[in-house]
């Protein structure tokens, strides 16, 4: 693997890099060696917080995790990154052709008893008038939801609002 290692507001010390390829080389057995792993340590107040991002065929493995220690946060994005890896081994390799260029062999033919499907246990309909992405973040204030579905009165098209940390939103437009 390879990582690429870089920082926002924090000086990247010999100390941290080598805890980030430390943790992050336990994830070598799941993945070819020519696979780019990009990882981003920042600091915002206190918030220590430890990005990693793996592309995998035209998709994404990724983990995000924050505490008040950075090493911390390296561990527990290590541990995150490897549960998914194992919980979804049977819809990656399903789903992704040439799997084998990403992932090693052994990984792919491991049998996981953690395997398990994915459940739709309820289906909602809702009925989507236009209104503007503000409007939607009111919408979904009212609801007491974390994301709210409508069509954009300005685009005419679907898109998602969301809530950041921070008390902030965010909005999801397609692209196609």
């Amino acid at each position: 693997m390879r990582i690429k290692i870089t920082g926002r507001n924090i000086e990247l010390t010999e100390g941290l890099k080598a805890a980030v390829e430390n943790k992050l080389n336990k994830l070598e057995k799941y993945f070819t060696p020519d696979t780019d792993v990009h990882v981003t340590l920042s600091v915002e107040k206190e918030r220590q917080k430890v990005e990693v991002t793996i592309p995998v065929k035209g998709s994404y493995i990724r983990s995000e995790q924050v505490s008040n220690d950075m090493y911390v946060s390296i561990d527990l994005v290590e541990e995150v990154i490897e549960r998914q890896l194992k919980k979804y081994r049977t819809k990656i390799v399903t789903k992704q052709q040439n799997a084998n260029a990403v992932f090693r062999q052994e990984f792919l033919d491991a049998v996981s008893e953690e395997d398990e499907e994915i459940k739709i246990i309820r289906t909602k309909k809702v009925s989507m008038k236009p209104m503007y992405a503000e409007d939607a973040c009111v919408q979904m204030e009212l609801l007491g939801h974390d994301f709210f579905v409508f069509i954009n009165a300005e685009t005419e098209q679907v898109n998602v609002v969301y809530k950041r940390k921070g008390n902030t939103y965010g909005l999801i437009e397609p692209e196609y």
